[in-house]
């Protein structure tokens, strides 16, 4: 078994500010540490493929589309919001990482790799249907969930989301379509500052307090996902992985470990080879102290395998 890797170089065009905690080093420091753990022999990687225009209007209004493009700067960088920035290179990037997502749903559908991670960035699950924020342009998860309905005919698709910042993005695109279940857990009081009482048959949103330690964030997760995942009987499922909930990362006051991130991932694959034949797609989000993030996606990698012994 190995998992099909997706990245480009295109994804570390977007690089406005050498301080902007969102920078290329993200990706460096995954690779690094893929390198370092040995896992590389069991990763399959592949070159990234551009969204088209198309896949993107599926997800994301086409007056909030069009004026990106319209607004894009030749030079030097312009604020979509205080904490995002874009340059001329922005929206290749975004293009890539949204892209990323389809190439590894069409991968995981039809090949014998059901796993697929894409080392991607901008991240993209705070972008709603009509506003980029929080670092993110295009909500990538959501475009490849929204191409996986249309290219598959899948009615019943998870979207796991266990980035310590909420999904707001991605809840505000599936928040009335339960052909989604979406799963997310987070930090209360912390950036996006969402309505914490949105939840409803398909969006079961968990917020927990700063200080949150292994045990309470796992109790969480057994309790409140996994039973209506395994009732969900999901077609396919997508993971937002972000990995800025570790105690490493000042991104927020959360206390996980890369163990914690092997165990959640362990259990939904083992939800997804119960019920879609192991078809996972994970896309990266968060995480921003590189060392612990690079750790954190290797020990991601290794519960998509199933497997700590790499």
């Amino acid at each position: 078994m190995s998992i099909t890797l997706f990245t480009h170089n295109d994804c570390n065009l977007h690089n406005p500010d050498p301080n902007h905690p969102e920078s290329p080093a993200r990706i460096d420091a995954i690779n690094d540490q893929i390198i370092r753990s040995g896992l590389d022999y069991v990763l399959v990687r592949e070159q990234a493929s551009k969204a088209t225009i198309e896949d993107i209007y599926r997800v994301h209004d086409r007056h909030y589309v069009d004026e990106l493009f319209a607004k894009q700067p030749a030079e030097g960088h312009i604020w979509l919001d205080p904490d995002t920035p874009m340059t001329a290179d922005t929206l290749p990037s975004a293009l890539m990482a949204a892209g990323a997502n389809i190439n590894a749903i069409d991968k995981v559908m039809g090949h014998e790799n059901h796993q697929a991670f894409c080392a991607v960035r901008p991240p993209g699950h705070h972008a709603t249907r009509s506003q980029a924020m929080g670092f993110c342009i295009f909500n990538n998860i959501a475009v490849g969930a929204r191409y996986a309905m249309e290219a598959y005919q899948l009615d019943r698709i998870a979207i796991i989301d266990f980035d310590v910042h909420h999904g707001n993005g991605t809840e505000d695109i599936f928040k009335n379509d339960p052909r989604v279940l979406f799963c997310s857990s987070y930090q209360q009081q912390l950036f996006p500052f969402v309505d914490e009482d949105n939840n409803s048959d398909h969006i079961i949103s968990v917020g927990l307090p700063p200080g949150c330690k292994s045990l309470e964030w796992r109790e969480a997760v057994y309790q409140q996902w996994l039973p209506r995942l395994d009732d969900f009987k999901p077609q396919l499922i997508l993971i937002s992985a972000g990995f800025d909930g570790h105690i490493e990362d000042e991104m927020s006051q959360f206390l996980l470990t890369e163990d914690d991130y092997f165990w959640v991932t362990d259990h939904l694959k083992r939800l997804a080879d119960k019920h879609c034949q192991g078809r996972i797609v994970s896309t990266l989000e968060g995480g921003y102290d590189e060392s612990a993030l690079g750790r954190s996606v290797v020990a991601h990698l290794k519960g998509l395998l199933g497997s700590q012994d790499f």
